[in-house]
This record gives structure tokens, C-alpha cells and sequence, in this order.
């Protein structure tokens, strides 16, 4: 039996040379080129995370790929952050700030999230309004937060806070239908107990809180952080000058409390609790300054444990805001 002559080969006849199948195949023999990178492949998680992180630099403006545009986009990131704009974060804070419908530039939430009742609400809140939503990995959200923030996996950029008018609290606690009460800090620069403060205004029935214009922390979001939230119920206003503010307040009807540990007033029974009151709260270092001592109408301590020395400012003031609260249930 003869052998068969294998593909393409030329059999030679009496007739002449015939030409085989040989180069039919020759373009599955060719192969598909070499293998793609493993980001320019779309089923590729490495594709997924470079696509984020094109979206994420498109949203700072960051036209370019490379690694030095990149860092330039972060740089310009954190002057926007400080000037214009802030990051939210936490799962609470971002909910609560959605809610109010603050506006909001971008929603991030990072990847492999843990989805409880909040972020599906959080989500559908920022889908609702059009709100950018960005996948992105947890190292990126890091960065958002800042180096203590805790952000659960979702941050939120919003723009720079917008302070109010401190004789807009009188309004607010006017068409309340309730006596003001109403938190002024004095010399306080930090961002937690900011959030502490506001947190306990609007949990005690609070109608605002005053920060100073010059050498006090303003409504960052630190302070969005600690307040859980709060800062997007509670308003909080701005005075260019706290001793001048606290005077006016006086001439509309207001009694100013000042908090020390030195003070003659007794926490306990404030017979000043029933009238409409602005208190005002120092550091815990240095407390009130002179001038605004001058012009409190009291100056109330709170009796503690002779082993504490001081209480912390954020703790302090609700503690009173607590009281009167208290007080002023019973006597209704």
C-alpha cells in the first residue's frame, strides 16, 4: 500500500509536477501576535483599576497618563481641597450630607465595598441627583481622607462650607417657637472638637453654633467627620468679631454664659436656663479670652472629680447643652 504524500508536497508524475495543499493553513500557523498587556485586556481587573483611575484624573482635570501628570493632578487636589472644595467621608457623614442635599461634585466608593442599608441608600441618593459615582481602591481613598480620616469606604466632595450669618441663628431659633441656644467658640482650633460641639447643639436642641473669623477652626471635614453628620442640620455661622457679635446678641435680648472651671456660676439648677442664651466656649488650654469674659453675663463651671483637672471642650459643652436641655423639658 502505497504511502500517503503528506499536505503540500509536490508529486511528481508522468503528467507533471501538481501542486499540493501546502500555505492553506499557513495563517493559523502564523499565530495571534504576542499577548496584550494584562490593563489593555477589558475582562482584566488590571483594565478595570486603569479605567477608574483615567475617570478619577479626568475629574481632576488630569488629561494625561503619566506618572508626573498624575502627581500634578494630586497637587493641584489638595490646593482645590483646601480653597475651594472638601472631602466627606464616612459612611454616616456622607449619608446625612446627601440627605440635605448638599451639593456634591463626586461620590467615591471604593471597590469590594461591604454594602450595608447606608451605602445602598447613599447610592441611590447620588444616582437620584446625578452624582458622579467612582470605583475606586482603598489606597486612593486613604489619600482622600487625610492621615487620621476614617472613611468606611465612601467620601464624598462637596464644596467649601457656606457660613452663615450669626444673626440668621436668632432668626432660626425665632421661628423655632423655643427660647436660643446657641454655641459660640472662643479660641477652639480643633476640627474634632468643632464636630463634637455641633453634634451636641443639634442632639440637645440647639439652634446654631458661632466660630470666630481669625484664630478658630472652621467647618473642614474633620469637623463634618466627628459631627457624624450633624454639620448638615446644625448651621454653623461666621463672626469678624466675636466680642462685637456677643454685644449685639446682648442689645437683641440674649444672656451670654461663658464656661471655665474658675467660674462662680454653678452648672447644676442655671437659673439663666429659661431665657434665650448664647454660650460661649473656650480652649482647654487657655479657655475664655479676657475680652470675652468681660462681656459674659456669667461665667459657669462645672463641678468635677478633684482628680480630673479639666474637661475637654467638646465634652464640656455638651454636658451644659445637656442641662439646659434638661431644664428646660422639666419647665414645660
Amino acid at each position: 500500500m502505497a504511502n500517503k504524500p503528506r499536505p503540500g508536497a509536490v508529486r511528481k508524475t508522468r503528467k507533471g509536477p501538481s501542486v499540493g495543499t501546502g500555505g492553506h493553513g499557513r495563517k493559523g500557523l502564523e499565530g495571534k501576535g504576542p499577548t496584550p498587556k494584562a490593563e489593555d485586556r477589558e475582562y482584566h481587573v488590571a483594565h478595570k483599576r486603569k479605567k477608574a483611575a483615567e475617570r478619577l484624573a479626568t475629574l481632576k482635570g488630569d488629561k494625561g497618563g503619566d506618572r508626573a501628570g498624575s502627581d500634578r493632578g494630586r497637587s493641584q487636589s489638595r490646593r482645590a481641597k483646601s480653597d475651594d472644595t472638601e472631602v466627606v467621608t464616612g459612611r454616616n457623614s456622607v449619608l446625612e450630607a446627601l440627605r440635605a442635599k448638599i451639593p456634591a461634585g463626586a461620590l467615591y466608593i471604593a471597590t469590594r465595598i461591604e454594602v450595608d442599608d447606608r451605602v445602598k441608600e447613599i447610592l441611590s441618593l447620588a444616582t437620584h441627583r446625578g452624582i458622579p459615582v467612582l470605583e475606586v481602591m482603598r489606597p486612593e481613598l486613604d489619600r482622600l481622607a487625610g492621615f487620621d480620616g476614617v472613611h468606611q469606604g465612601v467620601a464624598l466632595k462637596v464644596p467649601a462650607y457656606e457660613y452663615a450669618h450669626p444673626d440668621d441663628l436668632l432668626e432660626i431659633a425665632e421661628k423655632s417657637g423655643s427660647p436660643a441656644l446657641i454655641v459660640a467658640l472662643d479660641g477652639i482650633t480643633d476640627p474634632r472638637n468643632l464636630g463634637a460641639i455641633i453634634r451636641s447643639t443639634a442632639a440637645f436642641g440647639g439652634h446654631g453654633v458661632i466660630v470666630p473669623q481669625r484664630r478658630s477652626v472652621g467647618v473642614t471635614a474633620a469637623a463634618w467627620k466627628t459631627s457624624a453628620g450633624a454639620a448638615a442640620r446644625c448651621p454653623v455661622a461666621m463672626a469678624s468679631n466675636l466680642v462685637s457679635t456677643i454685644k449685639s446678641y446682648k442689645d437683641q435680648g440674649v444672656f451670654v454664659i461663658g464656661l471655665d472651671g474658675d467660674g462662680t456660676t454653678a452648672l447644676p439648677g442655671l437659673a439663666l436656663s429659661d431665657q434665650p442664651l448664647l454660650m460661649v466656649v473656650g480652649s482647654e488650654g487657655k479657655g475664655l479670652s479676657r475680652l470675652v469674659t468681660e462681656v459674659c453675663d456669667a461665667i459657669v463651671s462645672i463641678p468635677i472629680s478633684a482628680a480630673t483637672e479639666s474637661l475637654n471642650a467638646g465634652i464640656a459643652a455638651s454636658v451644659v447643652l445637656y442641662e439646659v436641655s434638661r431644664l428646660r423639658s422639666v419647665a414645660d
